[in-house]
């Protein structure tokens, strides 16, 4: 590995950064225009504009992001966290085009990505779960009936997200329906997919 693309931002990237630069690898950061001048660009050897609009169009496009390795002259990719990290297409794509994936096998994405998938996987080997709603809730009002059932608080995660984006804890039955709404629009917003479930959140008290 000689020069590696880190397709993530902010301080996640810096430390990839660093990282890298303590092992003698070059680094190459990735930027939306609204993160133009951004330290994680400034701080890696080469740095590549995403162009302009919301996630979707800029850190979750595979596309663009496999397009920006290949002409840096890249030969890994490190997704850090959140975003593209537990997409197995993304994975997939790093390793079809020829590159080194910095991250789990895509097989292992599959099975643990989904953390609905994963929580079945636990269950299945006898590890201790707190309760949480068999598959994605379909709603507000889904999530409602389930914090009515096993009780508050409630913790509403993305399915398929990571690094606390996408959760929410409601505390309350009347912010429930509110809260999951939130959490799917943000789910969407960071992983490009809003499936979010139900999980009993620690109680403080």
């Amino acid at each position: 590995m000689k020069k590696l693309l880190i397709a993530n931002r902010g301080e996640i990237a810096l430390r990839i950064i660093r990282a890298a630069r303590d092992y003698g690898v070059q680094s190459v950061a990735i930027y939306a225009e609204d993160d133009f001048n951004a330290l994680h660009m400034r701080a890696a050897d080469e740095a590549f504009g995403l162009g302009a609009g919301r996630p979707a169009e800029t850190y979750l496009n595979i596309e663009k992001i496999i397009a920006i390795a290949q002409r840096a002259g890249a030969d890994a990719v490190h997704p850090g966290y959140g975003f593209l990290s537990e997409r197995v297409e993304f994975a997939q794509a790093v390793i079809d085009a020829g590159l080194i994936w910095v991250g789990p096998r895509p097989d292992v994405i599959a099975a643990l990505g989904d953390k609905v998938a994963a929580r079945r996987i636990a269950q299945q080997v006898g590890a201790p779960l707190v309760k949480g709603s068999d598959g994605p809730l379909a709603d507000g009002a889904a999530a409602l009936a389930f914090a009515r059932e096993v009780g508050l608080p409630l913790a509403i995660k993305a399915a398929f997200g990571g690094g606390g984006r996408g959760m929410k804890v409601a505390h309350h039955l009347s912010e429930v329906a509110a809260l999951f709404d939130a959490a799917q629009r943000e789910a969407v917003e960071a992983f490009g997919r809003g499936a979010c479930y139900g999980e009993q959140f620690p109680s403080s008290s």
